[in-house]
C-alpha cells in the first residue's frame, strides 16, 4: 500500500493547481477545509470549477465556496446552490450571479451525486428519470434525454460522469500511513474516488495504521487515494470536529461580506493575518 505524503499547509496549496475543477463537500460542516481555502486565497489561485457535493441536510455548499468565490478564486461552478443555510444568502455568491462574473452550472443534488457516481466507477454517464420535464433540461446542454434500451419509448434522462482533477475535504485524523478516517460518511469516499488527486487537512496525526484497528479500518479513505495530507489543528473553523459551527464566526463573515470593502477587512485580519496560526480560528 502507497502511503500518503504529509507536507505543509501551503504546499498543499500548492498542488492545487489555477483552472482546476474541484470537488468540495457538502456546505458548512467538519469535513469543510477552511483552512486549505485560505490557503488557496494567499497564493492566489484563479479559475477554478468548484462542483458542490451536498447531502441531505445541507444542499448547498456555504461559507467556504462564497470566500473563495469573493477572493476571485473560482471561474465556475456546478452546484444546487450555495447559502449560508439558516443565516441566508451567501454574499458574494449572490453578488457575484448578479453581476455576471461568475458561470453557474445549475444541478440537483442527485444529479450531482448521479455524475460523481459514474466518474467514481469509470463510467461515461448515468440514468437519471427524476430530471424529465424539469427547467434544467433546457440550460443544460449536457443533460440528455435517451430511450430506455431495455424498453424501448420509456425516456430516460442522462448525466455525463463528473472527474475533478482535485476533492479537497478535511477529517478528523489520520494515521501514520496517510489513511484518512471519515466515519460513516461514505461522501467523501465517493469525491476521493471520483477525484484525480485527493488534498486533506486533517486535526491530528495518529500512530499505526488505522488497518489494525477493526473498529476504525471499515470507516477510512485509504492512503492510496490520497495525494497529500497536511496536520491542521482546527482546519475546519468556523466548525469543528464534532459537528458544531460557531454562528457568531460566519454572521461575522456574512456582515463583513456584504460590502466590498467589509470582505476585503475580512481577508486582512482572518485570511492573510492568521497565517502563522494556520486555522482561521481565533488565537
Amino acid at each position: 500500500m502507497n502511503n500518503a505524503q504529509f507536507t505543509t499547509l501551503e504546499a498543499l496549496a500548492a498542488q492545487l493547481p489555477d483552472g482546476a475543477s474541484v470537488t468540495v463537500h457538502k456546505g458548512d460542516e467538519p469535513d469543510v477545509p477552511m483552512a486549505l481555502a485560505k490557503a488557496l486565497v494567499r497564493r492566489g489561485a484563479r479559475g477554478l470549477h468548484i462542483v458542490t457535493l451536498p447531502t441531505a441536510a445541507f444542499p448547498a455548499s456555504g461559507m467556504m465556496v462564497d470566500m473563495l468565490i469573493g477572493a476571485g478564486c473560482v471561474a465556475s461552478v456546478e452546484t444546487s446552490g450555495i447559502s449560508l443555510h439558516e443565516l441566508g444568502a451567501a454574499p458574494r455568491f449572490t453578488k457575484a450571479v448578479k453581476a455576471g462574473t461568475l458561470k453557474v452550472l445549475d444541478a440537483t443534488c442527485p444529479a450531482v451525486y448521479a455524475g460523481l457516481n459514474a466518474g467514481a466507477k469509470g463510467q461515461p454517464f448515468a440514468p437519471l428519470r427524476g430530471l424529465i420535464g424539469s427547467d434544467l433540461m433546457r440550460h443544460r446542454a449536457d443533460y440528455r434525454t435517451i430511450d430506455n434500451p431495455y424498453l424501448p419509448g420509456d425516456r430516460i434522462a442522462v448525466v455525463p460522469a463528473i472527474n475533478t482533477d482535485v476533492a479537497i475535504l478535511h477529517a478528523s485524523m489520520a494515521d501514520a500511513e496517510g489513511n484518512v478516517w471519515i466515519g460513516r460518511d461514505r461522501d467523501r469516499l465517493l469525491a476521493a474516488h471520483a477525484a484525480n488527486t485527493v488534498l486533506v487537512t486533517v486535526d491530528r496525526q495518529v500512530p499505526g495504521s488505522f488497518y489494525d484497528d477493526e473498529q476504525l479500518s471499515a470507516g477510512i479513505i485509504p492512503a492510496t487515494y490520497i495525494s497529500a495530507l497536511a496536520v491542521v489543528p482546527g482546519g475546519c473553523w468556523p466548525m469543528d470536529a464534532e459537528g458544531r459551527t460557531d454562528l457568531d464566526a460566519v454572521r461575522r463573515y456574512q456582515q463583513a461580506a456584504r460590502s466590498d470593502d467589509g470582505f476585503a477587512d475580512y481577508l486582512r485580519t482572518e485570511v492573510f493575518g492568521d497565517v502563522v496560526a494556520g486555522t482561521g480560528a481565533p488565537a
